[in-house]
């Protein structure tokens, strides 16, 4: 049996109790933090201990001890079960959809006293519509056949770019069925067009907001943290079933949203369940007949093969995170998907209900250590999250502050999530040691308030950032401010366009975590972005041609017209070795890898013939894929120049038109052969085409 701890608001109160000497208003404010701690006791056989006390119970916060001021006993029936509706009984869909937020109880109101709560969601944006269906179907079996008179069962979606509560907690089963009958018939009244299908062409900024809702984890993964919130708002235990195709959490997605789902989850109270909707999954060693040859020598030495193991489990990883971190259980690789829900049920049992005023009034965002034991000689097991994040309030801040704030939101555990932020790293050989590493970052204009500063429109951001080696090491550090004066078109464009920011710095070959928040001045809002970095040695690429990352881009732009990118690389060395600049130039990686069929799209690469006495020529060409089919390809581009040095650099730069291609997904491959030898290097990435 697993739970957590629910960390509630804080309560304000304000009392206006009389006038000063000066005759003045006095008004006296105070402020604390009620934290809610649920509690399971069981005997030596697994049972629990009932009837126990406030007094039975000694709690403490960072070894600091905390009068239990609420104290309830939740009695959960075990032993329950309704007539079961037949399978075969039709049940109509349910009319009315989607409403806004769980409803918390009004004060004196107990209808959840005594209940088990389960929230039943669907993310309809990570499943096919068979594995909907078959999630569909396993939440109509557990209502019909499982479901207990003590559950109390709300259903959400996240959908159309938002999450819905589409019912609320409720016993009514036949209300349950006849909404997910809804959605299985695809009769949602309050379906939205999704803000990516309207993404438009842009202009020199580049692609609208839109943009940033594509596809990264990132949204899924905030959409589940707002699903939390909502149930937060209830003081008792709480369980979310999360149906989903996997959730593959990669390079190209912020690390720092996942602990920010998962901290959210801990400080609501809610057990994370996640379901893997494709059930056991028989896969052929090298994929199925919807898979094109991987070709070469992956077939036969088993590369091939591990990478469908591996992609299949690095989908599964996330997903069984989520629910280790939060006291939940993932249940993968299972065809019976009811039994997800059926194992949050029964891991649900009478609990106890401990609140106390924390004596910690710090808005830190620090974790705080929680304990919980028995007193007077009483014996049992307790079961209980062991902590919780603090709440973090920044506000009203002198200049000092404001550099502390930024300093120590770096180094929280607890990633601040408040700014939306997308962020791209690459790397280009320098020498035969280092390598130059750009960064790249957006933000969308949507979420930066401007100011008003000498009769014109301001946005100021500060970025900081930190690169550590993977023993834990500060290799370098990143801080900047920035000032976007806005005038004209400018200021009327930055509610829909990003503003992008990007820098550069070397590094060695190497495994490094690279974290990164940038603030808004005018509200103190931040987002954080983590991601990990694998720069490999190309000095010790043999097999294949050594090859740099690849840069995607839908903008060339003179440096000095580069109105919405903040970012300017410090030194004349800075400028001097990225690849980025050329003739006065400057290349504005996309970072989300939309692009628009109106625009042309710019690719930038390097290969490397190191030590050799002279250059070979090297032929490449890029090829677009959709639904494992060749759509595009590249006439073959012969590069035989190479860069007056050590390594031989030679630079591989495309430009074409993308109004051949269909709106939608594609896959982008870039393959680089040199005819000489048989050597080749291929790169692949997802890429999105709109309007």
């Amino acid at each position: 049996m697993r739970f957590w701890i629910a960390l509630a608001f804080a309560l304000k109160l304000t009392a206006q109790v009389g006038t000063n000497q000066a005759g003045e208003a006095v008004t006296f404010k105070a402020s604390t933090q009620l934290v809610i701690e649920t509690v399971t006791v069981k005997d030596h056989e697994g049972k629990p201990i009932t009837g126990l006390t406030a007094k039975d119970f000694k709690l403490s916060e960072d070894g600091v001890p905390q009068e239990i001021r609420f104290f309830e006993f939740q009695q959960v029936a075990t032993e329950a079960n309704p007539e079961p509706i037949p399978a075969n009984e039709r049940v109509a869909p349910f009319p009315r959809l989607a409403h806004t937020q769980i409803v918390p109880p009004a004060p004196g109101d107990d209808r959840y006293r005594n209940h088990r709560l389960l929230a039943i969601y669907f993310d309809l944006t990570a499943m096919p519509m068979a594995d909907q269906l078959r999630a569909f179907n396993a939440a109509k079996r557990f209502l019909r056949s499982k479901m207990t008179t003590a559950d109390l069962v709300a259903i959400m979606a996240f959908k159309s770019g938002s999450v819905q509560v589409l019912e609320d907690f409720t016993a009514d089963r036949g209300r349950l069925l006849g909404t997910i009958e809804t959605l299985i018939v695809g009769e949602d009244e309050n379906a939205v067009v999704d803000a990516a299908a309207k993404a438009d062409a842009g202009a020199a900024f580049g692609q609208n907001d839109a943009e940033f809702s594509i596809f990264f984890t990132d949204r899924q993964l905030a959409a589940l943290q707002t699903a939390a919130v909502m149930l937060g708002r209830l003081n008792e235990k709480k369980s979310l079933i999360y149906f989903a195709s996997g959730l593959r959490l990669n390079g190209t997605n912020n690390q720092a949203q996942l602990h920010a789902t998962i901290n959210a989850a801990i400080r609501a109270g809610v057990a994370l369940w996640p379901v893997d909707a494709r059930g056991l999954v028989a896969q052929a060693p090298l994929g199925d007949a919807t898979t094109g040859s991987p070709g070469g020598g992956s077939v036969y030495n088993g590369t091939g093969a591990n990478a469908v193991s591996a992609a299949l489990q690095r989908s599964q990883d996330t997903l069984w995170t989520l629910a280790a971190d939060t006291g939940g259980k993932a249940l993968l690789d299972s065809n019976d998907l009811s039994q997800g829900i059926v194992d949050a049920q029964r891991a649900s049992s009478s609990y106890y209900i401990l609140g106390y005023y924390s004596t910690n009034e710090k808005a830190d965002g620090k974790f705080r250590k929680i304990q919980v034991t028995l007193n007077g000689g009483i014996t049992g097991a307790l079961d209980y999250r062991k902590g919780f994040y603090a709440s973090k309030v920044f506000a009203k801040f002198t200049t000092a502050d404001k550099e502390r704030q930024l300093e120590d939101a770096l180094l929280l555990d607890d990633p601040i999530t408040e700014l939306t932020i997308a962020m791209e790293l690459g790397y280009f050989q320098l020498n035969r040691a280092e390598y130059f590493v750009p960064l790249a970052v957006k933000i969308p204009g949507s979420e930066l308030v401007p100011a008003r500063r000498r009769g014109a429109d301001h946005v100021r951001i500060d970025f900081i950032g930190e690169v550590r080696d993977e023993y834990g090491g500060t290799v370098t550090n990143l801080r900047d401010k920035v000032d976007i004066k806005l005038t004209g078109v400018g200021a009327a464009e930055l509610a829909k366009r990003p503003i992008q920011y990007d820098t550069g710095f070397t590094l060695l070959p190497g495994r490094y975590r690279v974290k990164f928040l940038a603030r808004d001045s005018e509200t103190g809002r931040i987002g954080t972005y983590t991601m990990h970095l694998l720069i490999p040695n190309l000095n010790r690429e043999q097999a294949r041609i050594p090859i740099s990352s690849v840069v995607l881009s839908s903008q060339r732009v003179e440096l000095k017209d580069a109105v919405f990118t903040a970012g300017k690389e410090k030194g004349e060395r800075a400028h001097a070795v990225s690849p980025l600049m050329q003739d006065g130039q400057k290349l504005i990686p996309s970072v989300t890898r939309v692009f628009s069929r109106a625009k042309e799209l710019y690719v930038l690469l390097e290969a490397y013939q190191q030590d050799a006495t002279a250059a070979k020529p090297l032929l490449a060409f890029v090829t677009f894929y959709r639904d494992r089919q060749k759509v595009f390809e590249t006439a073959p581009l012969r590069v035989e120049d190479a860069a007056a040095n050590r390594l031989k650099t030679m630079s591989l730069r495309f430009s074409f038109a993308l109004e051949k291609l269909e709106e939608g997904e594609h896959l982008c491959q870039i393959t680089v052969v040199e005819p000489g030898s048989g050597k080749a290097a291929f790169w692949q990435a997802p890429v999105m085409v709109v309007r």
